[in-house]
């Protein structure tokens, strides 16, 4: 596996959500910047987004954040990245945070966190990357998600070696270690 340098996050952007999700999105841009992992995400100031960049550039920690002009009317564009890219439109936002990164980490949230995810996994699936995916199913919560991903497989609607293209964890350590960091 190549050596990890960056790692992109996709995770939730609701400040609407238990507050343990936001220490542990936290608690994880801690362990990057003590790794001297940048992060990279797509560039938001609230919820687990924001969580996961303060708690990086706290710990004296690298952020990349690719935002899309588009969503100003829905949130805001976090001000005090190491980096923001300005983007057009979600697709290029996509492209922007694969581009720059290693290896991509799912943490729990919606409909665009799961958009992210699925994108990663079918370029994978064709072949268009090999870097790793892991999910980090915090407290069960991509339980339903990952049951659904094993139904696919079961059912035909996609092969066996799929279930391969990505890694579910339940500990931060977990995602370390998957990396190999």
């Amino acid at each position: 596996m190549k050596e990890i340098k960056s790692v992109c996050v996709f995770c939730g952007a609701s400040n609407n959500i238990p507050r343990k999700f936001l220490d542990i999105g936290a608690t994880f841009g801690e362990m990057l910047a003590q790794r001297g992992i940048r992060l990279v995400y797509g560039g938001g100031d609230c919820g687990v987004m924001g969580a996961v960049a303060n708690g990086t550039m706290e710990h004296g920690g690298q952020v990349t954040g690719v935002f899309p002009v588009s969503l100003r009317n829905i949130e805001n564009e976090h001000q005090s990245l190491s980096e923001i890219i300005i983007v057009d439109t979600m697709h290029e936002r996509k492209m922007g945070m694969f581009e720059r990164s290693d290896a991509f980490i799912v943490f729990p949230g919606g409909f665009g966190t799961m958009d992210e995810m699925f994108e990663i996994l079918t370029w994978k699936q064709l072949q268009l990357h090999e870097k790793p995916v892991v999910i980090f199913n915090y407290h069960g919560y991509w339980d339903p998600l990952i049951a659904l991903m094993k139904n696919i497989i079961e059912i035909g609607f996609a092969k066996p070696v799929n279930a391969t293209y990505y890694k579910v964890v339940t500990e931060l350590d977990e995602i370390m270690d998957v990396l190999g960091v």
